[in-house]
């Protein structure tokens, strides 16, 4: 049955900002098709309860609380899903993000930190899982990019700098990582998390959005979510390379601040 290639029974999975929105959606996700995960944040009470979801359809879950600024946690996550699980499969970057401003208050300092946590600390993740998934069956990378890395919404020149090298990164690793690895990303639309609650502060600016997208609704975690288990399972086994736009339809700027 067609619903089979989207089974991820037994795989083991990593998913960093696993505490709420996107991440925790994803961790649960990947649970229910199968797979164990290790959930990585810095809460560790979001963590756990996710973790709970998690055992509640009958996986395993690793909880790590972890500053995923600091690159160095990143070969702990590995060793966090060999030891607990024995395998590592799947590696979801989801972490990501960055507080907007106006071009001309963006510091090289500021640029470049937005860049390691959104495309330095996946590398990292990446590299110190790359040698363990190829001594086992291979698997997938996923990596949660945005619609801003290929718009123009004015306030987010770091963050959009960031994700767009991130879905460029997605497109190198796939080519060096094949055949064995597949490397994947998706361009977010604007989701209803608390990430969004910061920078959406009323409700003209939700209609907006909802205006803009085709759908004419403001996205759900689990919506992403839906797209990482297609792609992380072997229903996607030939795709790889691609950057895959979930954002209802946009085509311009949903949360501009200029």
């Amino acid at each position: 049955m067609i619903l089979d290639r989207f089974r991820l029974t037994d795989r083991a999975a990593i998913v960093t900002g696993a505490g709420r929105g996107i991440g925790a959606a994803t961790a649960v996700a990947l649970a229910e098709a199968g797979a164990d995960v290790v959930v990585a944040a810095r809460t560790e009470e979001q963590l756990r309860a996710v973790a709970t979801q998690v055992e509640a359809v009958g996986r395993r879950a690793v909880v790590v609380p972890a500053d995923l600024n600091d690159l160095d946690v990143m070969a702990q996550l590995v060793d966090s899903a060999t030891e607990a699980f024995g395998r590592l499969d799947i590696i979801v970057n989801n972490h990501g993000g960055w507080m907007p401003r106006p071009l001309l208050d963006v510091s090289p300092g500021h640029l470049e930190r937005a860049f390691r946590y959104n495309v330095s600390s996946a590398h990292a993740l990446v590299r110190a899982a790359v040698p363990v998934m190829l001594r086992g069956d291979g698997g997938a990378v996923v990596n949660i990019s945005s619609m801003a890395g290929r718009v123009a919404p004015r306030g987010f020149t770091a963050y959009a700098t960031a994700k767009a090298a991130l879905s460029h990164y997605t497109r190198l690793a796939a080519a060096e990582l094949a055949p064995r690895i597949r490397v994947n990303a998706i361009a977010v639309g604007t989701i209803a998390t608390s990430a969004v609650d910061v920078v959406v502060k009323d409700a003209a600016m939700l209609a907006f959005i909802e205006e803009t997208a085709l759908v004419g609704r403001i996205g759900q975690p689990e919506d992403i979510a839906a797209c990482v288990v297609y792609l992380a399972s072997p229903a996607g086994d030939f795709v790889t390379g691609k950057i895959f736009e979930i954002d209802g339809g946009a085509e311009r700027p949903q949360v501009d601040l200029g």
